[in-house]
């Protein structure tokens, strides 16, 4: 399936920033600009973090990630 639309990078967080404090504003910074980030410890990824609107988009579209 080919897909004319460009593929982006996902942003990244480290988890020492969550373990700082930080998770409140990492989290409404990705609500607000309706972003999906994935968040690594030790330099790998170890968990994916999205925005409820992507999420509600994703789903009405038939993907429901815990199917997978």
């Amino acid at each position: 399936m080919s897909d004319n639309k460009t593929k982006n990078l996902m942003e990244h967080l480290n988890i020492a920033e969550f373990n700082r404090g930080q998770s409140s504003k990492l989290i409404r910074d990705l609500s607000e600009n309706d972003k999906t980030a994935y968040i690594q410890k030790n330099g790998k990824p170890i968990a994916v973090v999205m925005s409820y609107e992507r999420y509600q988009r994703m789903f009405e579209r038939g993907i429901d990630i815990n199917d997978f």
